[in-house]
């Protein structure tokens, strides 16, 4: 065969499938490679991802913190990394006109803030190297050949092609990967990963819109545990606090039925006794001042005299008024706030699995299928999602630019 006879398939117009096929066609320009996307929307993920500002990748250089972002697929992504990091990531969009900022959570986004500054760099990059982009292409089975691998359509048709890249995201429902099952691999049970958590039953709620931070989560009855801003939603409780636990616990959430007590310290990692001492001296510096009127830990306004309604301490009360037993009290509350859990929301579009295929199938050098050779893997269909903070973008970017090379 001669080598401007290769013909790639990439299957997913994604973050991940898009840089897969960049990639194909820059280490293989001979080749012929084309996207094949079941909707009739291209990168819409990286169109809402951000309120619609992208954020593309992280301001963490150091691989070995950069791995502790990612619940499942840590260890494999230490050696993709070494290969395409953040840094490259940076470098590859600067080089095509597109500048990144960072924001002082580590975030990284174009400095227009805009989704499509990202989308229109990524698409002029498929229309420059002459990459054929298929919509409303639905892949309905992956069929080994000689040589190579015969794809159907739901819509009927037929093609062969000698390497295959599937970058098709996550699927809420295994059956979603029924067709790579076919081929033999292992699939982990898809769960939801980043959600926030639900209080049907809980007045907090009022309180929308208020952040807290730094706060300290705990799920009773399990060692998960996370901290970071805490933010008090219409439905619950959010924020990156919130988010990275339902990572981190993403299995185990899954099977308590999304139904537990939360903990909340909302003094961060201060334990009881110097949350005690704190308030001892607020006791001996401010005896005389009601207690809604000093508030130690700079608690939002609205935050702070809920959680002292929940003590039902008279507004009128004078800090040296408390007592031993109320102290006690407001100490338990800062450090041990319970909340119950009943179900979670998950942002539509921009859902998050963990779940898809097992990373004992793939090289991680390569991306390479080890059960059939000539398929290749990228992005979130793998069993690696990260928590929020466009660590998912980056190992989009990064298993994307391997699995192009077609090792």
């Amino acid at each position: 065969m001669k080598k401007e006879d290769l013909q790639i398939a990439v299957i997913g117009g994604g973050a991940a499938g898009f840089f897969a096929a960049i990639s194909a066609k820059t280490h293989h320009p001979e080749a012929k490679v084309t996207i094949y996307e079941k909707s009739d929307k291209l990168l819409s993920k990286v169109r809402i991802s951000g309120g619609g500002r992208c954020n593309v990748t992280h301001h963490c250089f150091d691989i070995r913190e950069l791995v502790k972002n990612y619940p499942r697929g840590e260890r494999s992504l230490k050696k993709a990394f070494g290969m395409f990091s953040p840094t490259d990531t940076i470098q590859w969009f600067q080089q095509r006109g597109v500048e990144l900022k960072t924001e002082s959570d580590g975030r990284m986004f174009p400095t227009t803030d805009d989704s499509e500054t990202i989308i229109n760099c990524l698409m002029n990059e498929t229309r420059k190297l002459g990459i054929g982009i298929k919509t409303k292409s639905n892949i309905k089975s992956l069929k080994r050949m000689e040589g190579g691998y015969e794809l159907r359509f739901h819509r009927g048709g037929r093609i062969a092609v000698d390497k295959v890249i599937v970058a098709t995201g996550g699927s809420p429902r295994a059956s979603g990967f029924d067709w790579l099952r076919n081929l033999h691999h292992e699939i982990e049970e898809p769960v939801p990963s980043l959600f926030t958590f639900n209080m049907p039953n809980e007045t907090i709620k009022e309180l929308m819109g208020v952040v807290a931070q730094p706060v300290s989560v705990k799920i009773m009855g399990s060692k998960l545990q996370s901290s970071g801003p805490l933010l008090i939603t219409h439905w619950g409780m959010s924020g990156p606090a919130i988010l990275k636990l339902s990572a981190f616990g993403a299995r185990e959430l899954n099977v308590m039925d999304y139904n537990f007590k939360v903990l909340v310290n909302w003094t961060g990692e201060r334990t009881e006794q110097e949350v005690r001492d704190i308030l001892k001296t607020v006791e001996d510096d401010h005896g005389k001042k009601k207690i809604p009127n000093v508030n130690p830990f700079g608690l939002a306004g609205r935050l702070w005299e809920f959680l002292l309604s929940k003590l039902e301490l008279g507004d009128d009360m004078i800090w040296q008024n408390m007592g031993k037993k109320n102290i006690n009290r407001l100490v338990h509350l800062l450090t041990n706030d319970e909340y119950q859990v009943e179900g979670k929301t998950t942002f539509k579009e921009e859902f998050v699995t963990c779940g898809g295929i097992s990373l004992q199938d793939v090289d991680m050098k390569t991306m390479q299928s080890r059960k059939s050779h000539g398929l290749y893997f990228a992005g979130e269909v793998l069993d690696i999602d990260g928590v929020t903070g466009g660590f998912n973008f980056q190992a989009a970017w990064t298993t994307g630019f391997i699995a192009g090379k077609l090792k």
